[in-house]
């Protein structure tokens, strides 16, 4: 896939490229230094790029106005073949698009590549604490499958690991 417009023609979704590197990590490190949604507490290097882009089998940005907004990729769940059947996905939107409905085009597109790629499901795991993403998920047809009770910590507060699924 080279570019996709979306239904509204307001936003193109197209697979990443080596130019894409620093908005990806300018998005990433907003919620890495302000939120729970991203893990690190510091900022990431952009080498963080590398770790992302390696073994996704999908791998987008969100335009809008020639402007990336945001990033989402499909990567298997472990590394085997055996694991085939289900992705675990990454995505995020720049925080003044957050929201409004946009994260949906992303995560489309996303079911779209898996169902063509013949998985049977999609997982995603989140910090406890980052409210906005588990209702994003709830709201598009994932459901809690697991939790690993204080694995994490940020901003010097512990958080669970919540792992959602949606079947496709």
């Amino acid at each position: 896939m080279n570019n996709k417009r979306t239904a509204d023609g307001k936003f193109i979704i197209r697979t990443t490229v080596e130019s894409d590197r620093e908005a990806i990590i300018a998005i990433f490190n907003h919620y890495a230094a302000s939120s729970y949604a991203a893990y690190p507490e510091m900022p990431v290097n952009d080498r963080f790029f590398d770790f992302l882009h390696e073994g996704t089998l999908a791998f987008y940005v969100l335009e809008h106005k020639t402007q990336i907004i945001g990033f989402g990729l499909i990567k298997p769940v472990l590394p085997f073949p055996a694991f085939m059947k289900t992705g675990m996905l990454t995505y995020f939107l720049h925080p003044e698009f957050t929201g409004q409905s946009i994260g949906g085009l992303l995560l489309e597109q996303l079911i779209a590549d898996a169902t063509e790629m013949g998985m049977t499901s999609l997982v995603a795991n989140m910090a406890s604490k980052n409210k906005a993403s588990i209702h994003f998920h709830m709201n598009h047809g994932f459901t809690e499958v697991g939790r690993l009770q204080n694995a994490g910590s940020k901003f010097g507060e512990p958080f669970d690991i919540i792992w959602m699924q949606k079947m496709l």
